[in-house]
Formats: C-alpha cells, structure tokens, sequence
C-alpha cells in the first residue's frame, strides 16, 4: 500500500531515532524522540491504521508533520518520491472501506501502476478517535 500526505505539511524525513517509551501510553505512541532539543511524539503509523506487526528488520523511517501544537513524527516502512499529480485522477475513498482506515482516507489518487491513499493528518494524529 502507497500512503501520501501533503507536502506542505511535512517537516522532514529522518531515519529512526532513538525513543523513549512513554507508560501508560496508546499502543500506537512508540515513545519520544528529542529532535534537536524539542521533544516529538512519535507515533506507529501500521499501528494507527490497523496494519499487521512488521516482519523485517529494516529500520523506520521518520516523517516528522507540523500540527498546531508542533511537530508529531509517524513511524513509516520507508519513504517514496514527492509527487505532482493532476486533480482530475483524484477520487474520494471508495464505499467498500469501512472501519478506521475510511476515517483516515481523504481519498485515491489513481496512478499508472498504483492507487495512492491520500491521508487525512487530523484524524491520524487524533489518539482518541
């Protein structure tokens, strides 16, 4: 799966970082990480969309997004190539998604080889819905 955000909202992309693990916490916070001196909480996208538990070893991927209330990073399998893709191959989320991944999904891009899923950063980045 191809998951894309707007570009505008990313801060930067860094390789895994070391973290803190925070108790108590959502499953989906994989911890805190100090990206030069101001603390990012980190979140476990496969988690966050109800994906399967990794089964390699390769390390994550940071893409740190800027909210409101400063940056957040998720937690990513790797990173693919800033795309510039015409509107008309955009299409709102199909009515056979359901569960958490319909909230998440603002809509699909068709590209030639591939669907890319358009995220919606609010709803990723609200723990409590």
């Amino acid at each position: 799966m191809h998951f894309g955000i707007e570009v505008l909202r990313v801060q930067e992309v860094i390789r895994e970082q070391q973290m803190t693990r925070v108790p108590c916490a959502s499953p989906i916070v994989r911890g805190l990480m100090n990206l030069r001196g101001q603390i990012v909480t980190a979140l476990d996208f496969r988690r966050r969309i109800g994906l399967h538990e990794r089964t390699t070893q390769k390390p994550l991927m940071n893409v740190v997004v800027r909210t409101h209330s400063g940056p957040v990073s998720l937690l990513v399998d790797e990173i693919g190539d800033v795309l510039q893709i015409n509107s008309d191959r955009f299409e709102p989320p199909p009515e056979t998604l359901r569960g958490v991944p319909r909230s998440l999904i603002r809509g699909v891009y068709k590209l030639d080889q591939r669907l890319l899923l358009v995220l919606d950063l609010e709803p990723v980045l609200n723990l409590s819905a």
